[in-house]
């Protein structure tokens, strides 16, 4: 009986003890997963902060195509608005993680393909955000003084790319096409006096050339009307008060709207209550005499909708542009502006088009839909190719703010996380990460930064700064950046 009951618990107890070094084993290498996140800007870093919190295992790998890190709170955000560089904090906290590494100067579609990552790793999250802009599509988009906003923000925030932009500003008027935060951020840096400018992080060449800018007015055209604006309360209040100049409100276009935002969302309201108060009532004393006696001026034009850009006597500079009257059809948010036949001309030399960025197909092999301009996919997971995710604004289009961002990329790690638990995503075949990707950049010839190599870059731009009596001086040039960390 006695060896009997020994033989059953043996064999009883036995399974147990396999199991439990099993789990013990799968609990160190196997069960570590290798994720790699691409793009380093707030989608990148807000997938790889949620994935590093909840599992106490996974090691996350960050490529980014520039050398530099942070994507549009680098190069984005507007100079004059440090306090929302801030997140540039957290995001260095969660690179100093001992499970997380960052490889700059790495364009994944060139260098290395997606194909090649899922080899490399259980899971590849792709969230390189929206490198192009929407393109207006009318008569005359390419003579000399249009400009997409996305490109001029890039050139007065140093992206490489468009470092050699050397915009015109020889015309008193420039219009924006476009009436939302990014609109007004480029309102606000052509019209800023030089004092406030000069204390920020705008890139020396851009600042010489604001310096010397003849820019006195900017409109901003928008196709609806002041109850569809996409530009937020302190943006608005921003350009109300900035020094040295004055706003251009036509009390026509606000006379009735107070019964009208009774019922609209809070947020939405005030807005509109801030515009009705500045178009229709007498400026305090403090405001009249700053009014009068400023020396530039910002307005906004509603339901004007562009036709043409047309051309000076030589045929290649933008002298002006044709604009459509429209009409709204429906209400709110969702209302539509139909032409109604009428012409207007605008007189202008500088044209940015703010209408909105687009992301590019990051490899043909990954499914894209360009109309819509993103990665199709349920929560985060690219349709059709499990153990590929994506987050930001290649996931949902580029509308919102960073904490729009960052909701949205904690969304795409839970969809990761949730597949590591379910076993969707296999982890018992063992994955080399960078290891693997390593030897193919190698042979390749290309040379990873890291971040380490960045924060020697940074040291140098905050050095160059204090020189200047500003944050820092942005290096624009990524040889010069390489040479620096001795690529």
């Amino acid at each position: 009986m006695g060896s009997s009951c020994g033989r059953v618990c043996w064999k009883w107890r036995s399974p147990l003890r396999r199991l439990a070094g099993f789990s013990r084993l799968l609990s160190t290498a196997a069960l570590a997963p290798q994720i790699c996140v691409v793009g380093s800007g707030p989608a990148g870093f807000y997938t790889t902060q949620h994935l590093l919190k909840h599992h106490r295992l996974a090691r996350v790998d960050i490529y980014e195509k520039l050398p530099v890190p942070f994507g549009l709170v680098r190069f984005g955000v507007a100079p004059d608005h440090p306090e929302v560089k801030n997140v540039i904090n957290s995001f260095t906290q969660t690179a100093h993680s001992d499970r997380c590494s960052y490889y700059g100067n790495v364009t994944i579609g060139k260098d290395v393909t997606v194909k090649e990552l899922q080899q490399a790793y259980h899971a590849v999250v792709l969230s390189y955000g929206a490198e192009d802009n929407r393109i207006l599509g009318i008569p005359g988009e390419n003579l000399s003084g249009v400009y997409s906003a996305r490109a001029f923000v890039g050139w007065y925030n140093g992206l490489p790319e468009n470092r050699d932009l050397k915009p015109d500003l020889s015309s008193e008027t420039a219009v924006v096409l476009g009436q939302g935060n990014v609109a007004l951020d480029v309102a606000r840096v052509l019209l800023s006096p030089l004092d406030i400018l000069r204390k920020t992080d705008i890139t020396e060449g851009s600042l010489a050339a604001i310096a010397c800018s003849k820019v006195k007015r900017v409109w901003l055209v928008g196709r609806r009307g002041p109850l569809q604006v996409a530009f937020t309360i302190k943006e608005l209040r921003e350009m109300i008060n900035l020094p040295g100049t004055r706003p251009l409100l036509a009390p026509a276009d606000f006379t009735g709207l107070g019964d009208v935002i009774k019922d609209v969302p809070r947020p939405r309201k005030r807005l509109t209550e801030l515009m009705v108060k500045s178009a229709l009532e007498k400026p305090g004393e403090k405001e009249a005499g700053r009014w009068a006696s400023a020396t530039k001026e910002w307005g906004l034009k509603f339901q004007r909708s562009p036709l043409e850009v047309l051309s000076a006597a030589d045929g290649k500079q933008a002298r002006g542009i044709r604009i459509a009257v429209t009409r709204l059809e429906g209400s709110g948010e969702s209302a539509r502006a139909v032409p109604t036949g009428e012409v207007e001309e605008l007189e202008c030399g500088l044209i940015l088009s703010s209408i909105g960025y687009r992301s590019l197909p990051l490899d043909s092999a990954i499914p894209f839909d360009p109309k819509l301009g993103i990665i199709p996919n349920s929560l985060g997971r690219v349709q059709g190719e499990p153990g590929l995710y994506c987050s930001g604004w290649v996931k949902r289009g580029p509308t919102g703010v960073i904490i729009t961002t960052m909701n949205d990329s904690f969304d795409t790690a839970q969809s990761v996380l949730e597949d590591l638990q379910t076993g969707v995503l296999n982890l018992s075949s063992s994955k080399e990460g960078f290891k693997s990707v390593r030897s193919i950049l190698h042979s390749r010839g290309v040379h990873p930064v890291t971040f380490s190599d960045w924060e020697k870059i940074d040291a140098a731009e905050v050095a160059r700064g204090k020189l200047a009596g500003k944050p820092r001086e942005k290096i624009v040039d990524p040889q010069e950046m390489l040479q620096l960390i001795s690529h």
